[in-house]
């Protein structure tokens, strides 16, 4: 069974904050720790701290490894300049480097059908270029998901999602890759290359 953090946790929270944030807490732990506790305690006191310094590392280390602002815009501009097949290159070359297995699909609600560890997801990503995506190709790849019996369906894109979209997205748990989550995906794929496989 794997365990999973609620995401509106104090350790969940800490860990989107800045990592410094963690290691505050931790210090004001330890000063009324030592300030309020008889002198045979302190001790607990201070290990209270301790799991606020791991969240701080932990976060710090996500933090350092995130691509920059710059990074980020530079990378989805790249995207935004690109084929579709240099794009689709890339974008499974991105989910294999990730240990996904990927097949490519032929219908128009879909473009890859990836496997990691038994679980299956739909990709849908041929709108990466649209400005503003409605509902239809969310519809589509939702139908086809479900066909498919696939546990997750992902859509790709450099734009923005209409506000009943989105809403459709959370219902139907589509997970929509966009920005940083997109430029992380193709952060390591070199241009040079990206072609057909």
């Amino acid at each position: 069974m794997k365990l999973k953090m609620a995401q509106n946790s104090l350790f969940a929270i800490l860990l989107r904050s800045p990592w410094w944030i963690s290691f505050i807490v931790a210090a004001v732990i330890t000063l009324v720790a030592r300030m309020a506790l008889p002198e045979y305690s302190v001790v607990y006191g201070i290990l209270a701290g301790l799991p606020f310094m791991v969240v701080g590392s932990i976060a710090a280390w996500r933090q350092l490894r995130a691509p920059s602002a710059a990074s980020i815009a530079n990378t989805l501009a790249m995207a935004g300049a690109m084929s579709w097949r240099d794009f689709s290159s890339a974008i499974e070359q991105a989910f294999r480097r990730d240990g996904y297995e990927v097949s490519r699909l032929d219908g128009p609600a879909a473009d890859f059908l990836i496997t990691r560890a038994g679980r299956t997801a739909l990709v849908s990503c041929k709108r990466w270029k649209a400005v503003s995506n409605g509902l239809a190709p969310l519809r589509d790849l939702d139908t086809a998901a479900e066909s498919r019996e696939a546990g997750e369906s992902i859509f790709i894109t450099l734009g923005e999602l209409t506000d009943n979209a989105r809403r459709f997205a959370a219902d139907k748990k589509i997970r929509v890759m966009q920005g940083a989550a997109l430029a992380q995906l193709l952060g390591s794929i070199n241009p040079a290359s990206r072609g057909t496989p």
